[in-house]
């Protein structure tokens, strides 16, 4: 299944990235669109500080919905 990535969705990782200390399932906000299939990643602590910010793949993502489709 194709998913449509947008800016500002909120995605989680569907792989570890431990050159970036990040794993699976980490939660982080799309911020910016790269091309079709890129994208650049801003993950941030409780405290909203950013930990990480990096370009990743939509194959890397999965979109996370609140409410029902």
């Amino acid at each position: 299944m194709i998913q449509d990535i947008c800016v500002l969705d909120v995605v989680a990782l569907t792989k570890d990235i431990p050159e970036s200390s990040l794993l699976r399932g980490q939660v982080g906000t799309v911020v910016e669109s790269l091309g079709p299939d890129m994208f650049e990643v801003e993950f941030v602590d409780n405290d909203g500080r950013t930990y990480a910010t990096l370009p990743l793949n939509s194959s890397q993502l999965l979109v996370l919905h609140y409410q029902p489709a």
